[in-house]
């Protein structure tokens, strides 16, 4: 019995939990090439260890010929025949030998030894591929162990996966020894060592998950979530529909006392979520989305896919949310773009001068400095400016006949150029 390499074994199935094949074929592979470098170059080398005592031994083809070239490849005709009487040996005949690779020498030990390990973590990747490849975009909890520059390594108990900088959450701050849930986003496979698993907290999906976990109603089908727009950290909005005219999606999601929603908001850690309820309807379901805020109206544009909804002065900022977060994420949840503004008739009166002042400034051969004087004289619109004569105008602002006529002349082309000539 080979003790030395079932001591190994024993470990490796203990610790790594691979069984005693897989490793007693990884080990004669290794062993193959150490034992070429340690014998020499021979010609289809193999290595065979025995299944019950671990015995290794290595056999080597050999060709017979007329003529000897290479006494490690071939045996002379006459040779053969002598030492092996019962073959009946001729030239051309190819037989396995058994070599003697001299206890593999020290290069080759450590040869087999970088190749063993080698091949045993290709082997636990493969283990981790099928044992992982049906459960992407499932939530899984590990504990974080370190760092790698910015990246999160994380012990998931039978693998360890990785969280790339560009899937965490900016907000939150991980420490060595936290347990904390992911989603298991990818197998990456292509740097050719094996299944890598990565790791996500600021994926949509994650949000999902949670959802489907947390959610009865979602996870049987009854409730649908129809989209999610998330600004990881921050804030999430979650677009949920009943297919159950009894069951109230948006209630269902909150939960009794809103425990529900605050499990999710408390894994999050803080971040705030929106459940809104779709609507076929692109008014209402934006509407839905931009809620809290009061809408007073909306109006659709199809050939632009925008929505300009119109609310009171005091709804405009919670309506926009801070940095334009609410409008933003509405408009990637419905998939429209979404123009917020002020109600034109709860502008204040300071507001509509402003606005005057910078549609006449506007006009070519009016200007900023010209509007001003306009509006402050009472000219708030082309019309107005039409409806004077250009000695009226220069008896209101003040100025000369010539700048009052060239500044009416501005007006009524821009006037005609939007809206044809004016009467007379």
């Amino acid at each position: 019995m080979n003790n030395e390499l079932l001591a190994v074994f024993e470990y490796m199935e203990r610790e790594r939990k691979l069984d005693r094949e897989t490793l007693i074929q990884l080990v004669e592979s290794a062993l193959q090439v150490a034992g070429r470098k340690s014998i020499g170059p021979v010609r289809d080398l193999r290595v065979v260890i025995d299944r019950r005592t671990l015995d290794i031994r290595a056999f080597a083809t050999i060709q017979v010929v007329d003529f000897v070239r290479n006494r490690q490849e071939e045996i002379s005709l006459e040779v053969a025949q002598a030492k092996y009487p019962d073959k009946n040996y001729k030239i051309g005949d190819k037989f396995e030998v058994e070599v003697t690779p001299r206890n593999f020498g020290r290069i080759a030990a450590q040869t087999a030894k970088q190749a063993i390990i080698q091949k045993l973590r290709v082997a636990e990747k493969d283990k981790v591929f099928a044992m992982y490849k049906d459960h992407v975009g499932d939530i899984v909890t590990g504990t974080v162990r370190r760092f790698e520059r910015s990246d999160v390594v994380v012990d998931l108990g039978d693998a360890e996966a990785i969280m790339p900088n560009k899937e965490r959450v900016g907000s939150e701050d991980y420490q060595p020894g936290d347990r904390i849930r992911f989603l298991l986003l990818s197998l990456d496979t292509a740097n050719g060592q094996g299944a890598q698993l990565v790791l996500s907290r600021s994926h949509p999906n994650f949000i999902r998950k949670l959802f489907e976990l947390e959610v009865s109603e979602i996870a049987d089908g009854t409730v649908q979530i129809k989209g999610i727009a998330r600004e990881a950290g921050y804030r999430t909005k979650l677009a949920v529909y009943s297919q159950d005219e009894k069951v109230d999606p948006v209630g269902a999601c909150v939960g009794l006392r809103g425990q529900r929603v605050k499990n999710i908001v408390r894994e999050l850690s803080g971040e705030k979520v929106d459940i809104v309820k779709w609507n076929p309807d692109i008014k209402i379901y934006v509407a839905n989305a931009l809620a809290p805020a009061k809408m007073l109206r909306m109006e659709v544009d199809e050939d632009t896919h925008t929505v300009h909804a119109r609310v009171e002065a005091d709804q405009l900022s919670l309506a926009i949310g801070k940095k334009g977060q609410n409008a933003r994420l509405t408009a990637r949840l419905t998939g429209w773009k979404v123009d917020v503004q002020k109600d034109e008739g709860d502008i204040s009166f300071e507001e509509k001068l402003e606005q005057a002042t910078s549609s006449l400034a506007a006009v070519k051969g009016i200007g900023r400095d010209n509007a001003e004087r306009l509006v402050q004289s009472g000219f708030l619109s082309l019309e107005g400016i039409l409806a004077a004569e250009a000695s009226d105008l220069a008896d209101a602002t003040g100025w000369d006949e010539g700048t009052a006529l060239a500044v009416r002349n501005a007006a009524a082309t821009a006037f005609e150029a939007a809206n044809g000539k004016p009467e007379e």
